[in-house]
């Protein structure tokens, strides 16, 4: 139902995950990435990507902290990818890329198809209950062998959600929105406190 991406709030409309800059690779200016996205074509040779270091599309972006970068080379390795930037040849330069974000813009993400959503879609969504009413808000999404659950933080509890459809009776994620029909005792069984 969704995609690894999530989203910050930029000046341009926001951003989008879609990897990590784990460390540098070797001596010719390759980085390791952590992939966060399911459309390999973000990484092809010539894709532009935006890079922000220290995790800023989870946080308030740095003015001026922004940059663009071009894939030039790109190669699986070990669950992640190995990439070299245009104009980064050592790996001196390679470490300046270290423990940053890789993102695009939020409009160049197409709109998925009709009864799926991506993650950076769900995060930030308000999630009611039919019977209990207002949980709180969607912090975090795990994936499992059981599916999606959405972790909603809200009135001092921490509680997973199943995100699967004889649950939902309602998703708009434009007004951030979710309602949902959970069974009896699930709320009770499951909440933690924060």
């Amino acid at each position: 139902m969704s995609s690894k991406s999530s989203t910050d709030p930029g000046e341009d409309g926001g951003t989008v995950l879609v990897g990590r800059v784990l460390r540098p690779h070797g001596l010719g200016g390759e980085v390791v990435v952590e992939v966060a996205t399911d459309n390999p074509e973000r990484f092809a040779p010539g894709a532009e990507l935006l890079w922000m270091p220290g995790g800023a599309a989870g946080e308030a972006p740095v003015a001026g902290a922004r940059r663009r970068l071009v894939v030039d080379s790109v190669r699986p390795h070990r669950g992640a990818l190995l990439i070299r930037f245009d104009g980064c040849r050592d790996r001196d330069g390679a470490d300046e890329l270290r423990g940053a974000e890789l993102a695009v813009p939020a409009g160049a993400v197409p709109e998925p198809p009709e009864g799926t959503y991506y993650h950076f879609q769900l995060l930030g969504c308000r999630v009611r209950d039919e019977e209990a009413g207002e949980l709180g808000a969607v912090v975090e999404l795990l994936e499992d062998g059981g599916g999606l659950l959405l972790v909603v933080e809200g009135g001092g509890r921490r509680l997973p959600v199943p995100f699967v459809a004889s649950f939902l009776r309602r998703v708009d994620v434009a007004g951030k929105e979710i309602e949902v029909a959970l069974p009896p005792g699930l709320i009770e069984a499951c909440t933690s406190t924060s």
